[in-house]
């Protein structure tokens, strides 16, 4: 079926995070989209819904297969049932695995600009937070290996935080960017733990490598953990649920003992049921809106180009979320952020990604074009003394 990403839907008095306001500001900020979720999705919520028992629930075997099979055929990747573990989210998980791999005190080193959790799990879990700049050149953010391996010499790192695709930045990291990563973390016993929520979201001309399958080719794989979830990938985020993919049977039981402390390896009925019909039915709507998000993409970075061609934008290669560098115009973060809100529009503020998103903004592009186009002459107002139209 065709899908209409036009569709405005008011949000307004539901709750929603994204549109917190009370007036018509026009949020391109948190990261979810302002599409309906696929119609099989809907559908599979809704014979729940008329079941009308919502008892106790646990993964089914076709649950398992619709996992198995998604990342199969999409990303190579080979799992088994008892290489899958559930959880409530990708974040809980980042706080978990500082129990698994790591002690109170052990420095655990993430990149700069990084998604925010990666920095507050590790403080509030009293671990050592390292941060590692990611380089940019040419419009792009890379892994800055020397400084890596730097890092975890000097402050003897147990643990990295890999985010990839990388949030707030976009980038996929290649195969051999990945590989290179691995190899260093090898030389020095650093675990890895890979938050790759954003995968299904990898746009055209890249590719997604699942960190796990070249752990598992490297002889690694005791030491690696990846983080997913159809939240993102299908707009399902007010649905909590996430998976924990380790291929060591040890790594795996220590995982899961860590869960059962805290009783956090149980999804409810509408997880289990949404994401097993996203990964079962989700296909067709994902490639739609993907379509449809890349043509966002290339609205706001031809408005910006030809109304702000003082921002810098980096062109994401996976996701909705596009990194802009707005240096040009003001030298405090919380006066640009100010500036923006003013205008009506609401983007997240690059300085709580880390040090390196200072003066830095992140803009969602995941809604109707009308909604955009209206948010982008906002941003515009906001910079310029001429309102000029796009």
């Amino acid at each position: 079926m065709a899908y209409n990403f036009d569709e405005i839907i008011d949000r307004s008095n539901t709750g929603s995070i994204k549109w917190h306001y009370d007036d018509d500001t026009i949020p391109l900020w948190v990261a979810d989209m302002d599409f309906k979720a696929a119609q099989p999705i809907l559908d599979s919520v809704q014979r729940v819904v008329e079941h009308g028992i919502l008892g106790y629930t646990k993964p089914t075997e076709g649950l398992y297969e619709s996992i198995i099979n998604w990342h199969g055929s999409r990303y190579d990747l080979a799992l088994e049932k008892q290489n899958i573990l559930f959880s409530p989210g990708v974040v809980p998980s980042l706080a978990l695995m500082m129990h698994v791999f790591t002690e109170i005190g052990d420095a655990v080193l993430v990149n700069d600009p990084i998604y925010t959790p990666f920095m507050t799990k590790t403080q509030q879990n009293g671990r050592t937070l390292i941060t590692s700049a990611l380089k940019e050149v040419d419009s792009k953010l890379h892994l800055d290996m020397e400084d890596i391996e730097a890092k975890i010499v000097e402050h003897k790192v147990k643990l990295y935080l890999l985010c990839n695709p990388h949030n707030p930045g976009g980038r996929v990291w290649t195969k051999d960017e990945l590989k290179g990563l691995l190899t260093l973390c090898k030389k020095h016993n650093v675990a890895i733990v890979s938050d790759e929520i954003h995968q299904d979201l990898t746009l055209s001309g890249h590719k997604f490598v699942p960190f796990l399958k070249l752990a598992d080719a490297a002889g690694y794989a005791h030491r690696v953990v990846s983080l997913t979830s159809m939240t993102k990938t299908f707009n399902v985020a007010g649905i909590k649920g996430s998976m924990i993919f380790a291929k060591d049977d040890a790594l795996i039981k220590k995982i899961s003992q860590q869960q059962h402390l805290n009783d956090e390896y149980e999804l409810n009925l509408f997880a289990y049921t949404v994401m097993q019909s996203a990964y079962e039915e989700g296909g067709e709507w994902l490639e739609q809106v993907l379509a449809y998000i890349e043509k966002n993409i290339d609205i706001t970075l031809d408005f910006l180009a030809w109304h702000l061609p003082d921002i810098k934008v980096m062109r994401p290669e996976a996701s909705y979320l596009i990194w802009l560098d707005c240096s040009a115009y003001g030298e405090d973060d919380q006066a640009l952020y100010d500036k923006l809100r003013a205008a009506k529009v609401e983007l997240n503020s690059g300085i709580k990604y880390g040090s390196e998103g200072h003066l830095k903004m992140r803009l969602n592009v995941a809604c109707p074009e009308a909604l955009l186009r209206e948010g982008l002459n906002r941003v515009y107002a906001a910079f310029s003394d001429n309102q000029k139209t796009g």
